[in-house]
């Protein structure tokens, strides 16, 4: 089992943050870093919440920002500015500045907590896998929200009124986004197959009242065919 647990108790009163203390980072582990930070920020963007252009937009930004970056960290592991860059972008994702006036989904991390829970993978590696799949189960829930996604932040430039193409576009860049820091984007690829996914998607509801996430409320088998979509 693996569970996450928070509360304001755990909020330091102040941080101070040294990027020369991730020169000596493998570059996968930088790349599993990365993973989650765009994780807590796709976290946050896929809300049902109406009006919030301008969080919107600061999300946006800063995921672009980490889209740039991330390989430059990789390849340039004790250049201080480009870590520095990530650190600061790390920090704005997860230090909930970017959760003004929005609920978001999380549903995308317990499914990973449950991959993470049973084999010897990476939290962020697990993110790269689950994030397509589950984009490509639940886009249809709110099409223009994931469109907009995809224009204003991966450039995706199809016509108006193609939004399923652009959506398709869209999570084929962003694996291919995944690909580029060497990171999976499929269970096959870390060795998981069929056998405990219907475990896994129980577990995942166990302690929810049977539904994860915010976006789309999923039940277990929902999370069941969002693995059997990530194999």
């Amino acid at each position: 089992m693996k569970r996450g647990v928070g509360t304001e108790l755990f909020i330091p009163v102040f941080a101070i943050l040294n990027p020369e203390y991730t020169y000596s980072l493998p570059a996968y582990q930088v790349a599993c870093g990365c993973s989650d930070i765009m994780a807590h920020m796709f976290e946050r963007y896929f809300t049902l919440d109406k009006n919030v252009d301008v969080t919107d937009r600061q999300l946006e930004a800063n995921i672009r920002c980490m889209l740039h970056y991330s390989k430059l960290a990789q390849d340039f592991p004790n250049d201080y500015d480009i870590k520095a860059e990530v650190m600061w972008a790390g920090t704005i994702a997860h230090n909930d500045m970017l959760s003004c006036g929005r609920t978001g989904d999380w549903s995308s991390h317990n499914i990973e907590h449950e991959l993470s829970a049973i084999y010897d993978i990476y939290h962020g590696e697990g993110l790269s896998i689950v994030f397509p799949a589950w984009m490509r189960y639940v886009w249809k829930a709110d099409p223009a929200r994931f469109e907009q996604f995809f224009r204003r932040v991966f450039d995706v430039d199809f016509a108006m009124g193609e939004t399923e193409k652009v959506i398709n576009e869209g999570i084929y860049r962003l694996e291919n986004y995944y690909k580029s820091l060497g990171l999976p984007v499929r269970l096959s690829e870390v060795n998981i197959g069929e056998d405990r996914l219907r475990e896994m998607a129980e577990k995942c509801v166990m302690y929810s009242d049977g539904v994860s996430g915010n976006f789309m409320k999923l039940t277990a088998d929902d999370i069941y065919n969002i693995y059997r979509l990530a194999l």
